[in-house]
């Protein structure tokens, strides 16, 4: 899984000068996995997986009541999770390789050559938890208390149990998982190649969007305008490809979700988020409830430094005139988030350091790479793998401690192996959003003036609503795009509209909104791959919130509580990761705590003004 965040946070164009000055970027080695696209040892992988799986099937289908009785099915679920750690590993490298330049023909092939014969492999393995989760849960419960290979497994146990109601007989199971590389694979791969490929013409250069992007904070009005037109018009003239992505992807899950049986649009991302919906509604109400006291409060406090009656779309993000500039070095980058790491946890600053010193990081920008940041947790057996887009900003220096965060999360739940490592998204952004926390808090006593720490301020505050308020803002849009779409295809302009509408209530009266911007929901790649991905980024930071109020009360234990919630990985639930901190989710009144923190710091600011 790509635990993938597209750039909100925008800035300057990386010129041939810059790009010096930030020294020398790395690149990550994906030896661990394998020494290259042409190497035997992947060519022999990939075709030892499918024997595996045919095995496993001719060894196990229909026997694994049987199996359970005997006390054996604890090994068959090892024997099932190491094919799974094959799997990872093969989809691992060549997704890996993929992002690292979605334009290259070879690398496409390759990439899609390994899907299909993965998946092939994954549609003959489905029968196992299926067949699982038709065993009565007592006999279930009786197994694992004989058979202490099965107990260790009994919180995956209990997690797929949670999927049975929703699960179909095993051919039509099969059906949807074989039918998905020409399905929503195919379209998913269809948006990342024609967002790559995209170029955006401004001053008479054609950019690719990452930089395109980066120039809506430049410091000069005009750059940023036309950047902001650049990109609209080529997203305008795209419009009739992403609308057909749009309505495709929306009309497929709509079939998935029907067949499964699940009743709200967002019910199957809850699930697999291992979140109930009415915690997420909670969520979803308190920040809309916030809308003025959060986004529309700041954005009207910026429109008075900028000096205007309202901000042009395109300077949301304009640094303020007073805003430090310079641009950050690689090394110090690295040295700030290492720093920051360390006075928390010296274990954190020693597995964060591991990124850099054994090159499991890319950083440079680079044509047809894939945009925005991820980290990757590929499989137990190795180890996580950080994308990044590095600019040299002060935000560029938040999202390699942001991802840096999901690094130290993966590599201390991998001991929990392939099937119990994998995090819920709600939980995957913890670590990352409490890294930018510590980093951000770091900065902020080091600051050496009022300016800089105005400066540092307004960023922190321009994130934690493009991380909270925006993300809620982009599951509404989803929600209403996914809702319309059961009544029959939507039009460009109603996309357009529906995007409109949202951003307008969500950034408030203050932002005005000009020709071009209604075309921006093309180019979220979450709507494309992750339906209903958004809300855990408001998720996790409204959690870290209330998780680093505990830490600044210098509560006894609370690093030893805080790797414990990390090296659980995937085997708990929320509510039982949050009580040791005295949290809960499911009160309403915990959402206000991560808003509250947001909400004090508009206020620092405007104290400032005094």
């Amino acid at each position: 899984m790509f635990i993938k965040r597209f750039s909100t946070a925008v800035h300057d164009h990386d010129t041939a000068a810059a790009g010096k000055a930030l020294g020398d970027l790395p690149e990550w080695d994906l030896s661990a996995l394998y020494p290259g696209m042409d190497s035997g040892g992947f060519k022999d992988d990939l075709a030892r997986a499918g024997t595996m799986s045919k095995a496993f099937v001719e060894a196990h289908k229909g026997k694994l009541k049987s199996e359970l009785d005997a006390g054996t099915l604890g090994a068959t679920v090892a024997e099932y999770e190491a094919i799974q750690e094959l799997l990872g590993r093969l989809m691992s490298y060549a997704g890996l390789v993929y992002a690292g330049d979605t334009t290259d023909p070879k690398r496409m092939k390759f990439y899609g050559d390994a899907s299909e014969k993965a998946t092939a492999a994954v549609t003959q393995l489905l029968f196992f938890e299926l067949e699982l989760n038709r065993i009565d849960a007592a006999d279930i419960a009786a197994g694992v208390a004989k058979d202490a290979k099965l107990a260790h497994y009994k919180p995956w146990l209990d997690d797929i149990a949670k999927e049975k109601p929703y699960q179909l007989e095993d051919r039509v199971e099969e059906l949807f998982v074989e039918k998905s590389v020409t399905g929503a694979g195919a379209w998913n791969r269809l948006f990342d190649e024609t967002m790559s490929s995209l170029r955006f013409e401004v001053d008479g250069e054609d950019l690719a969007i990452e930089p395109t992007l980066h120039l809506l904070q430049n410091p000069d009005e005009t750059k940023r305008k036309t950047a902001a037109e650049a990109l609209g018009k080529t997203f305008r003239e795209n419009l009739r490809i992403f609308t057909l992505v749009t309505n495709t992807l929306a009309k497929d899950k709509e079939i998935s979700d029907r067949w499964h049986g699940f009743k709200d649009i967002a019910d199957s991302r809850h699930l697999s988020n291992r979140v109930e919906r009415e915690v997420v509604d909670a969520l979803v109400e308190a920040v809309h409830k916030a809308y003025p006291r959060l986004s529309h409060r700041y954005y009207a406090l910026k429109a008075k430094w900028l000096g205007k009656e309202k901000l042009a779309y395109w300077d949301r993000n304009a640094p303020l005139k007073t805003d430090a500039t310079r641009q950050i070095g690689w090394d110090e980058a690295r040295d700030t988030v290492l720093s920051a790491y360390g006075r928390f946890s010296p274990e954190m600053a020693t597995i964060a350091r591991r990124f850099f010193d054994e090159n499991w990081i890319d950083a440079p920008t680079r044509p047809g790479k894939s945009p925005g940041a991820f980290a990757h947790p590929t499989v137990p057996s190795a180890h996580p793998y950080v994308l990044l887009n590095y600019q040299g900003h002060t935000r560029d220096v938040m999202t390699l401690a942001h991802e840096l965060g999901h690094g130290v999360h993966q590599v201390l739940a991998a001991p929990n192996g392939a099937l119990m490592a994998p995090t819920p998204l709600t939980l995957a952004e913890t670590a990352s959003v409490f890294g930018e926390m510590l980093t951000f808090r770091s900065l902020l006593d080091k600051a050496a003036s009022p300016a800089e720490k105005r400066t540092l301020l307004t960023s922190k505050v321009e994130d934690m609503i493009n991380t909270v308020v925006r993300q809620i803002a982009f599951y509404t849009f989803e929600r209403e795009v996914h809702t319309e779409r059961r009544n029959g295809e939507l039009t460009a302009d109603q996309l357009c509209d529906i995007w409109l509408k949202v951003q307008s209530e969500s950034l408030g009266p203050a932002i005005e909104f000009g020709p071009g911007y209604e075309t921006y929901w093309t180019y979220i790649p979450h709507f494309i791959h992750s339906p209903f991905y958004v809300y855990a980024y408001a998720f996790g930071d409204c959690l870290v919130n209330s998780l680093y109020g505990v830490y600044e009360k210098a509560e006894p234990g609370f690093q030893d509580k805080y790797f414990a919630l990390l090296k659980a990985g995937g085997t708990k639930h929320h509510s039982e990761l949050l009580k040791p901190f005295g949290l809960d989710a499911t009160d309403p009144a915990f959402w206000q705590i991560g808003l509250g923190l947001i909400e004090r710091m508009i206020g620092e600011l405007e104290a400032m003004e005094d």
